[in-house]
């Protein structure tokens, strides 16, 4: 078979290499192929590499600003979270570092968003439709309402420092409804900005994110809980963080359970197990289960808590990292997207094993 010349459509390349990659593994699996001296010819095991060097799939061009950016984002809504359950509950202390926690977290957010499209205008230009069908567009929307309700919320924990009378004092009696009303307004949109950058994720071509897409926002909706419980743990008085304390355990066994079925997909799964984004992946399950055991058992020691708190907040940031690395790495390597789709193509042909490849 001759090889496509390089200024052939890419996709007849693409066809070309799969036509012989199926070719090599189909004679290695019936092993008909002999030489002249009646010796068994060994065909050797395909390299998953791209056509004339080139990649299969083009790898996400975000950078590691990305990565912060859902992890900030899932700080942002569990403190949004945390704020409003402390709200309710009369935990005033807890309410302030919950709300602070949510406006610092989207700030944040923004920021890595605008910083790594380049230019300001560009997050505006995204305003201009809102898309249902686009997670990105619907992400922009979440985080567009989100944010100055979580700013409101958070101001108006600066109301006792304004004067009693006059206009400043007006602003300190309206203030405390107000943020009340924010608050809650921000938690109720806090669960879609925890979850969507999942579904973001797992709309785009990239093996080891699409493939994930039932796991994804689970995971991504623990780790936001565990950051913004271990923030609370830090900075919270004692005596107001044990509903953080069992927070934090659902919070693990969200995440670990999602966590569970991103290594169970198959083939896709293994950047999640392996190399550095598997690294991460296990770190952050480490400090997650070191974090929770260390917050059941802080009760009112301060330096527990501080400790149990540090190490959520980082499990969260090594998890999301690891996520992030895992599917560009799974970009890079063309297995992990021409094997599964050999495999789609065999099942909707209902092609037996041992005619795979032919």
């Amino acid at each position: 078979m001759t090889d496509t010349p390089p200024n052939e459509p890419a996709g007849a390349r693409f066809r070309a290499f799969q036509d012989r990659l199926d070719q090599a593994v189909g004679q290695r699996q019936r092993g008909r192929g002999r030489g002249h001296d009646g010796e068994q010819l060994t065909v050797p095991v395909a390299d998953f590499t791209s056509y004339y060097g080139r990649p299969v799939l083009k790898p996400p061009v975000w950078k590691h600003d990305i990565a912060g950016y859902l992890f900030t984002g899932g700080l942002a809504a569990g403190g949004a979270l945390i704020g409003a359950g402390a709200q309710l509950t009369g935990r005033p202390a807890l309410r302030r570092v919950g709300r602070w926690t949510a406006l610092g977290g989207v700030t944040a957010s923004a920021y890595l968003l605008v910083h790594d499209l380049g230019r300001p205008e560009r997050f505006h230009h995204m305003l201009r439709v809102a898309k249902l069908t686009s997670p990105m567009s619907v992400g922009t929307w979440i985080l567009t309402v989100f944010g100055p309700l979580a700013g409101v919320a958070a101001i108006a924990e600066l109301a006792p420092r304004l004067p009693r009378h006059g206009v400043l004092g007006l602003a300190r009696r309206l203030a405390p409804p107000v943020g009340n009303v924010a608050g809650l307004a921000a938690a109720a949109t806090a669960p879609a900005l925890a979850t969507y950058t999942g579904v973001l994720l797992a709309d785009t071509a990239v093996p080891s994110w699409h493939d994930a897409y039932p796991s994804l926002p689970f995971v991504f909706a623990g780790s936001a809980l565990a950051a913004a419980s271990g923030v609370g743990l830090i900075a919270a008085p004692a005596a107001q963080t044990a509903p953080l304390r069992r927070l934090a355990l659902a919070a693990a066994t969200t995440e670990m359970v999602g966590g569970r079925r991103l290594e169970r997909m198959g083939l896709t799964g293994e950047p999640y197990t392996h190399g550095r984004s598997g690294r991460l992946i296990r770190a952050g399950r480490v400090l997650l289960g070191v974090g929770t055991v260390a917050a059941l058992f802080s009760r009112r020691s301060r330096i527990l808590s501080a400790l149990s708190g540090a190490a959520l907040v980082a499990s969260s940031i090594a998890t999301r990292f690891g996520v992030f690395e895992a599917g560009t790495a799974s970009a890079r390597d063309p297995k992990y997207t021409v094997v599964p789709q050999r495999e789609r193509r065999d099942r909707r042909e209902g092609r037996s094993p041992a005619e795979k490849g032919t």
